[in-house]
């Protein structure tokens, strides 16, 4: 099992739940670290030798951030995408499935826009690899997980704890599905 990702703090806070560093980075377990990012293919590339399967959940999530940094967004979720997709291939790998997001279907936003562009390259994907060797690509789409990072939980709670009169919402029509961490 290898985990590839530009945070090295998420990265050390679970090497040490899983035991101490050295244990972790040391051990005979089939597990690494690996610091890198997407939208660098060779590293994408060399992460993914000898890999059966690849669980892509990369990307820049908030809409905010990204309607302010727009070239950054689709760098990593449609440029990250296409290298996923290229390593993935290149590697063999038998299968990957890409994380997508409710947004992404009907998309208002940057956001929303480049997770379908991204949906829809994986999904076209096999196309391709067919005939280069047979790597199947999925993705699958949820809505907000209670919890995850970047939930709005922790936003609503601190609003509750220092007495605020309103919750910051989207619009007041708005539905928002919801599932858990362990649904």
């Amino acid at each position: 099992l290898r985990v590839l990702s530009r945070d090295d703090t998420k990265q050390f806070n679970l090497q040490v739940e899983l035991g101490s560093q050295s244990e972790v980075l040391y051990s005979k377990r089939p597990l690494r670290f690996l610091i890198g990012d997407i939208r660098e293919k060779d590293r994408l590339r060399k992460a993914m030798e000898g890999i059966d399967y690849v669980f892509h959940a990369a990307a820049l999530k908030h809409v905010n951030i990204a309607e302010y940094n727009p070239q950054e967004c689709i760098k990593t979720n449609i440029g990250g995408a296409e290298n996923v997709v290229k390593a993935s291939i290149e590697n063999k790998v038998t299968k990957v499935i890409a994380l997508s997001t409710d947004k992404a279907s009907d998309p208002i936003n940057l956001y929303g826009a480049t997770k379908l562009t991204s949906d829809k390259i994986f999904v076209s994907s096999n196309n391709i690899s067919a005939k280069k060797g047979n790597v199947r690509f999925s993705v699958v789409r949820y809505g907000n997980v209670a919890g995850s990072r970047g939930s709005v939980i922790p936003i609503f709670k601190d609003f509750l704890k220092n007495k605020k009169n309103y919750l910051p919402i989207t619009d007041v029509a708005m539905t928002r599905f919801w599932i858990t961490l362990p649904q």
